[in-house]
């Protein structure tokens, strides 16, 4: 028992750090959690006589784990309902996590990527592991994962932002937006919103939400006057102010009581991207955030 209770001690020292790359992996917080905790049930019944660096041997275990759950949640999204996010991370939430440069943009360009130029690049380029424990974990050489990595950084170059927007300026922009897209003020949206602006929603076919993307400042400008004529005042209420995986936005309880999350990405001042998360199964851990809080009224 005193053996596995210091294997225990051992990995949850490494806990938060492997919950990190299980989710950057997976785009799923609830899927990484799972990863880690068989990770866990393995690294106990292991013999552990001959690591002499856990981090690194664990950091293995969990990523040969995500490429094996990769398969298996690729096909999922074949069938998927609708655009596909990856579950929000809400910054508030994830305090313990050690912070890394990946947006939910960068998030999405990572999709792109087969299961092991995101490996390759999220080890190496995100998390700084060596190249050749790297080529160890994929049991790949070191040349061919170095041009995994090169592949990897090429095809997600785009969506890397220029220049990551300051926090106040974030903050600012995403309660003008809030305000705006929910009284239908039109005229403040479209000083807030750039010409090529898209729209994603993911509702995973459990709510109702946009099925394809909406793309343009004029499309998106009737859309969010659509919906105010329609719905009318408060019809949303925006229950927090927070950043999601990078990104300024906010948790809301829209019409219906269906909670989403809203995440913008930001270029020069102007909003390029919405990102909304409806999907309830997405949001548990945002629900249970809310539910633990103190009741202001109260």
């Amino acid at each position: 028992m005193r053996h596995a209770d210091n294997a225990t001690a051992i990995f949850e020292t490494h806990r938060a750090r492997l919950l990190r790359i299980a989710y950057r992996m997976l785009g799923s917080r609830s899927e990484a959690e799972d990863v880690v905790q068989n990770a866990w049930l393995r690294w106990v019944a292991s013999d552990r006589s001959g690591v002499s660096a856990p981090y690194p041997f664990l950091a293995r275990v969990v990523t040969r784990l995500c490429l094996d759950e990769m398969k298996s949640a690729r096909a999922r999204r074949e069938t998927y309902v609708g655009a596909w996010l990856p579950e929000p991370l809400v910054e508030t939430q994830e305090e313990s996590l050690e912070e890394d440069d990946l947006t939910l943009t960068l998030m999405m360009a990572l999709e792109r990527l087969s299961p092991l130029e995101r490996a390759a690049f999220l080890l190496h380029d995100v998390f700084g592991v060596p190249l050749g424990e790297v080529a160890d974990t994929l049991h790949r050489e070191a040349a061919a994962v170095r041009q995994l990595a090169v592949r990897a950084r090429r095809n997600i170059q785009a969506a890397r932002p220029r220049f990551p927007v300051e926090r106040v300026e974030g903050e600012r922009i995403a309660r003008a937006f809030f305000a705006a897209s929910t009284s239908g003020d039109t005229a403040t949206l479209r000083t807030l919103l750039a010409e090529n602006a898209v729209l994603r929603a993911d509702g995973g076919g459990k709510v109702l939400a946009f099925i394809n993307p909406i793309t343009g400042l004029e499309r998106l400008l009737r859309l969010y006057d659509a919906v105010r004529g329609k719905w009318g005042e408060g019809w949303a209420e925006m229950l927090e102010p927070v950043w999601i995986d990078g990104l300024p936005g906010y948790i809301s309880r829209e019409r219906g009581g269906i909670l989403q999350t809203t995440a913008l990405a930001i270029e020069d001042g102007r909003i390029t991207a919405i990102y909304i998360t409806r999907n309830p199964d997405k949001l548990r851990h945002v629900a249970n955030a809310l539910a633990a809080k103190p009741d202001p009224a109260a």
